[in-house]
């Protein structure tokens, strides 16, 4: 008796016998927490990779390298580098293309490199913080799918006690257990992508302050460079 109660109870005896809604509700948030870990794992790559690239860069740059080597050496890696290194490029191109301009003194051509330096910093940051605002819905909506797919659940178990005369716990435990697993699997999705979610932004705001304070900062040497021209 005690072993056609566990066989009855068992994880996938309790999903398959649960009602179609419940199921396409289950379905749905299995597939939302496997994209969602796919997407924690990947987008972990790439902003490790991308603080590990801007440190580098950084150390490069204000060791003293000439700025015209170090332009060199980023337009050779053909977009390759890290996001620090072509905003550089990007603000050191449009530095010197438009310091070549006769009619455009030196501010002129500074203001140019700080709208490159801008618009390549737009694209950056748009790439790394692709696909967090996914986390975020996940994070915030599946909670309350599994709720749905709980309170569901629960109805039509509670349903099938019209048809018993003397209703029991032992009759409504099963479908209140399978309704259950809706709300367990919506925290399952939900959690994971909620720490990853945070900790991903605050990384990336990180990342943002370092990109704004080295145009700064690169904009005030190309203020020097050209009042010394």
């Amino acid at each position: 008796m005690s072993a056609n109660v566990t066989q009855d109870l068992s994880f996938i005896s309790m999903v398959s016998h649960a009602s179609i809604i419940v199921q396409l509700v289950m379905l749905g948030l299995l597939g939302a927490s496997m994209f969602s870990w796919w997407l924690i794992f990947l987008k972990g790559f790439a902003i490790r990779k991308a603080v590990r690239q801007t440190q580098q860069f950084e150390q490069e740059f204000w060791s003293g390298s000439d700025l015209n080597a170090l332009y060199q050496r980023a337009s050779s890696a053909h977009g390759n580098g890290g996001a620090m290194e072509r905003v550089f490029e990007a603000g050191f191109r449009e530095f010197l293309k438009l310091k070549r301009q006769p009619k455009l003194d030196s501010t002129d051509a500074m203001h140019g490199a700080q709208r490159a330096m801008r618009a390549t910093y737009q694209r950056e940051m748009d790439q790394l913080e692709g696909h967090l605002s996914f986390l975020a819905t996940v994070g915030s909506v599946s909670p309350y799918v599994g709720l749905f797919g709980t309170v569901w659940g629960i109805m039509n178990a509670f349903r099938g006690l019209s048809n018993v005369v003397q209703a029991t716990l032992a009759h409504v435990a099963p479908g209140i257990a399978e309704a259950l697993i809706a709300t367990a699997m919506g925290l399952f999705a939900a959690i994971p992508a909620v720490v990853a979610y945070n900790r991903y932004t605050h990384d990336v705001d990180r990342l943002a302050i370092r990109f704004e304070s080295f145009m700064e900062e690169f904009s005030n040497i190309l203020q020097r460079q050209g009042a010394a021209a």
